[in-house]
């Protein structure tokens, strides 16, 4: 039988290869086996029921990149725990509400978060337990060949069948970011997150040779399921960065001998902002990485282009959403058969376009994009009406995006039904401006949103991030826009400003420009 929980992926691995190296610094100096893996699980077990928590509860984790938190991680699915990765990035406030509302049990924090995390749990009724996650506290990761003896093992009499969570047992309860209201918790099962890895593998086709480099924070979902679980389900590798560093991106991956990427489109936009500041990696530096992996946001095809072009990386453009253990389309690994501008076709689950009646539409038509699938969520945690609204009668997924499907079965995207400029009557996909703006050479980045018009409804307004050391006017900026847009699409408002809000995904969260945030 196929791995159907995190405790499969992590004791199968173990006993096939306890050996060989999981996880890896992306600074080279440690490296965890599977074999060692296992058994800090057992060990991180213990300590979890040490501090009165138990299977089946949830624990919250505010912890930054590192081997330690993917232990820690790990170990509590491993054991039956629900985790909660935080997300760093959250306002205090929010951060306060996540914490209260998710019912951990126990929140484990690096030391830097200590003072912070107990402050926020002073605010909350009910009694939660802290605890710090010293790097000490764990069983050390095995040093490289040439640094000393470290501790291997696989399986131990505590890892054997009778203790392992079952495919339905809750797994992960992770927040969405939102752009308004309150954060949803997600609900993941084993049998969600282990379907995914699967997929992930397959789709990529991807074995125990291939490693991945990580630079998302592991409190996003793209992170958790991409670098760290899918490389569980083919015995793979991930090197872990603390975060994502432009300047250090191409010496970790060539040093580390990753042989594939996982980014997210703003990095895509960085990387080929830093190549042209200074001269990129030889070709045949970068041989050895396969392709690149853009998804949880949409890729402008100028960058798209340019970045083949640049590095001689094909990029296998992706999508999916937290609901999803993210991704739940992709284009194929063959890149005869990748389209340029498409997330790719339904990849580990079923997806079809549904209009406002909730009803399949003809292909070309567009629509919300609907899934369904193992890796589809059990719901919202707590919130039955917010559950209920986000499925048809049927159980498909309503995912909120808008876009169409083509007659060969590939998906195209335009926008957020929430984010739609409805100018006149007229349906304007933000997508649409952003992609023309990108186009001007002066332009690093832009993001469109509609904003109030007593005459129209909604107006167009867009946000313009310009290069570094490059200059361009209002005038001819909408001169360039009216050129390929026409007047109507054109923007009414443009905003130059230092930098777009994003989510930890590096999607754009439009309807902050509203507030002046941006």
């Amino acid at each position: 039988m196929p791995p159907a929980t995190v405790f499969d992926l992590i004791e199968q691995q173990a006993a096939l290869r306890p050996e060989a190296v999981y996880a890896l610094d992306a600074d080279g100096r440690r490296a965890l086996t599977y074999g060692a893996l296992a058994a800090a699980c057992r060990t991180l077990q213990a300590r979890l029921r040490a501090l009165g928590c138990v299977p089946g509860d949830t624990v919250s984790l505010v912890m930054p990149n590192g081997l330690v938190t993917l232990q820690w991680l790990l170990a509590a699915m491993h054991g039956g725990w629900c985790v909660n990765p935080v997300n760093l990035l959250s306002q205090p406030e929010q951060m306060g509400y996540v914490l209260a509302h998710s019912d951990c049990k126990v929140v484990l924090v690096s030391p830097e978060w200590e003072a912070p995390v107990r402050a926020l749990l002073a605010q909350i009724e009910r009694p939660i337990a802290l605890a710090v996650a010293h790097p000490e506290f764990l069983p050390l990761p095995l040093p490289l060949a040439g640094e000393g003896e470290g501790e291997g093992g696989g399986s131990g009499p505590s890892a054997e069948r009778e203790n392992a969570p079952l495919p339905d047992a809750l797994a992960l309860l992770m927040y969405t970011s939102g752009t308004t209201g309150r954060p949803k918790g997600v609900m993941l099962t084993q049998a969600n997150l282990t379907a995914n890895a699967r997929a992930i593998t397959a789709e990529h086709g991807l074995v125990a040779s291939d490693s991945v480099l990580g630079v998302l924070p592991l409190h996003h979902i793209n992170a958790f399921a991409v670098t760290m679980l899918a490389p569980l389900a083919h015995g793979g590798s991930v090197v872990l960065a603390p975060k994502f560093s432009a300047t250090l991106f191409w010496r970790q991956a060539i040093e580390r001998q990753c042989t594939w990427i996982n980014v997210v489109p703003t990095m895509i936009s960085y990387l080929l902002e830093g190549a042209e500041r200074e001269s990129p990696p030889p070709r045949e530096a970068l041989a050895r990485i396969r392709f690149c992996r853009s998804a949880s946001a949409a890729l402008p095809p100028e960058h798209h282009r340019a970045f083949e072009a640049r590095f001689g990386i094909g990029i296998i453009e992706t999508m999916g959403l937290t609901e999803t253990v993210a991704p739940s389309f992709s284009n194929p690994l063959d890149p005869a058969q990748r389209k340029l501008g498409s997330v790719g076709r339904a990849s580990g689950c079923e997806a079809r376009v549904i209009d406002a009646q909730l009803q399949p539409v003809p292909d070309g038509t567009t629509g919300e994009i609907a899934l369904r699938g193992p890796n589809v969520m059990r719901g919202y945690y707590k919130n039955p009406e917010a559950t209920a609204a986000a499925f048809t009668p049927d159980g498909w997924l309503r995912t909120g995006d808008l876009g169409h499907r083509d007659a060969d079965g590939f998906f195209f995207v335009t926008g957020r039904i929430k984010e739609l400029i409805i100018k006149g009557g007229e349906n304007i996909a933000p997508r649409e401006i952003d992609e023309v703006l990108l186009g001007h050479p002066a332009v690093l980045d832009a993001a469109a949103v509609g904003i109030p018009d007593k005459h129209y409804g909604q107006e167009i307004m867009a946000c313009v991030v310009l290069r570094e050391g490059m200059t361009v006017d209002e005038p001819a900026l909408r001169a360039f826009c009216e050129q390929h847009l026409g007047r109507y699409k054109t923007p009414k408002v443009l905003r130059f400003v230092a930098e777009l809000p994003r989510g930890p995904s590096g999607k754009v969260q439009r309807l902050k420009l509203l507030d002046g945030t941006g």
